[in-house]
């Protein structure tokens, strides 16, 4: 078996292979995608960092690769849906690098608090400047950190161990486990208003992105300082560059952009602003555990056929596969539609299997279900082996049913999110051999497919109601693919699922709020 290892990799993890008798690794960094074309169809495994891009294209001259194995966790250069589609299992290694970047968020931390870069370039250009580099204590200083996952956590610790007072904002975690934790749960425009420093650990989606914005600046303290060594983008840094020339921000740390490389930033020219070029992961001793992580993974899969850390198939065997391969999607859908009509942290997901499943094994699920749960609140965390444990570990109990009974459907998933707020109920079933149906969202009956740009909408049961939702989305050029539209039991609403060619923008959303027959808008991804 043949491994072809395409961007650069620590040594442990390419003598693990070499040493690994009957597999034979090939180390090409630096291949051009047309050359890495060419000499994919002779390898069985893929070992990448973050240069080499998996595309649909490459993925289709590999028609011997059977896994793609990335030295640690963003997987944003693989397109995984192809890699399903031609059977190619993906894996990654997350927790190889979380203690390095938590160091690094400290270190940008303290860095920026004592001017470090700039005494040691001022000293270097012959200045003696003590008064104007006089710096600030740590001690007791308010450290805001928003998400409390892996990384988030290590750096909650070590704040505490500078004596720091800890505050943190995280939707996802219960108030009772941040109290555990040793910490003080607060709302976000709390966390803004308190904190000296805030630091970010949230993966980047649609929720988060720009979340650090001109809103956000004029809530904070004044001289509040600034830290990012998670995502570029979940800052906006033009309405970042505006508060710190305005004094609002005394100063920010960076080590992720919007763009990467950024070139030359307009905050580059800033004198309060420090900076790396995604340094996060990058100690010796990171990237030897991911090395070491990657080529074990792969090596056992190879030879044993045992699938860890895969984000695109659970471990199970075969046959089972093709069984429950169509309940195995939808079920992730309805995760992903739990969690982004969820509110507050969920406490209990509770999981009912209803009619004719022929006494399968339902387990892998239910995984299916938490992974698609969670993978927008932890994002690349997040997969098959370990969305039982992360669930767990935040504290959410999960529960399964099964009964043989089912009135109008020949099986039927059925998920109920508990949490601190309301609870949200989502059906779905499969028509024919894999037709994918959610059928149920809380009392409104429908029959909608779960994927692509999706919005929805309550408004009254009354005349007029549809016909302003069209045309305010044809006034801006926005097409509606699909509609459905279902009724509230017993009641006078209608909830309308709208099926668009491209997503609506916020401004669109909000337009469709201020119709007076419409009470909600909720924009979905699947």
């Amino acid at each position: 078996m043949k491994v072809l290892v395409s961007d650069n990799l620590d040594s442990i993890g390419i003598e693990m292979f070499r040493k690994e008798e009957g597999i034979d690794v090939d180390v090409k960094p630096g291949l051009s995608p047309e050359d890495q074309k060419n000499i994919i169809g002779e390898y069985d495994a893929l070992v990448i960092r973050s240069a080499t891009k998996v595309t649909a294209d490459l993925l289709s001259a590999a028609k011997r690769l059977k896994v793609v194995g990335r030295a640690g966790i963003g997987l944003d250069n693989v397109d995984i849906p192809a890699a399903t589609k031609h059977g190619v299992v993906v894996m990654n290694t997350p927790g190889g690098n979380v203690i390095t970047t938590a160091e690094h968020a400290i270190a940008m931390m303290m860095a920026l608090t004592r001017n470090i870069p700039w005494g040691t370039s001022s000293l270097k250009a012959g200045k003696w400047e003590k008064k104007n580099l006089e710096g600030r204590e740590l001690f007791k200083k308010v450290l805001g950190i928003i998400g409390l996952g892996k990384i988030g956590s290590i750096v909650a610790d070590r704040a505490r161990g500078l004596k720091m007072q800890v505050i943190v904002y995280d939707p996802f975690v219960t108030p009772e486990r941040v109290e555990k934790a040793g910490y003080t749960g607060v709302s976000l425009d709390e966390l803004y208003r308190k904190s000296d420093y805030i630091t970010v650990h949230v993966p980047k989606l649609k929720d988060t992105l720009g979340m650090l914005n001109k809103k956000a600046f004029d809530k904070m303290k004044d001289g509040v300082m600034i830290i990012n060594c998670a995502r570029g983008g979940i800052i906006n840094e033009a309405d970042l560059y505006d508060a710190l020339k305005s004094g609002k921000v005394a100063g920010a740390a960076l080590d992720v952009f919007e763009k990467e490389p950024p070139g030359m930033s307009p905050l580059f020219e800033l004198d309060r602003v420090i900076c790396t070029p995604h340094l996060g992961a990058s100690t010796q001793e990171a990237q030897a555990n991911v090395a070491s992580a990657v080529a074990g993974q792969i090596i056992d899969y190879l030879k044993n056929g045992t699938i860890v850390n895969a984000v695109n198939v659970p471990s199970i065997t075969g046959e089972l596969l093709k069984k429950i391969g169509p309940f195995l999607s939808l079920a992730d859908k309805m995760g992903g539609l739990l969690a982004q009509l969820s509110s507050g942290p969920l406490k209990e997901i509770i999981i009912e299997y209803t009619g004719d499943f022929g006494g399968l094994d339902m387990s892998p699920v239910t995984t299916a279900v938490l992974r698609g749960l969670l993978v927008p609140i932890v994002k690349d965390d997040v997969n098959f082996v370990n969305a039982n444990f992360i669930a767990k570990e935040r504290g959410i109990k999960v529960t399964e049913t099964t009964s043989a009974e089912s009135e109008d459907f020949t099986n039927l998933i059925t998920v109920k999110g508990v949490t601190s707020d309301k609870p949200v109920t989502i059906a779905g079933t499969i028509f024919g051999k894999k037709d994918e149906r959610i059928v149920r969202i809380n009392n409104f009956r429908l029959e909608m497919h779960p994927s692509g740009h999706l919005a929805l909408i309550h408004n009254l049961d009354k005349p007029g109601a549809i016909g302003s939702i069209g045309t305010t989305l044809g006034k801006h050029k926005i097409n509606i693919g699909r509609m459905q539209v279902g009724q509230e039991e017993e009641g006078e609403r209608n909830i309308i699922l709208l099926k668009t060619d491209s997503p609506i923008p916020e401004p669109v959303l909000e337009e469709l709020r201020a119709l007076p027959l419409v009470k909600t808008v909720i924009p979905l991804e699947l």
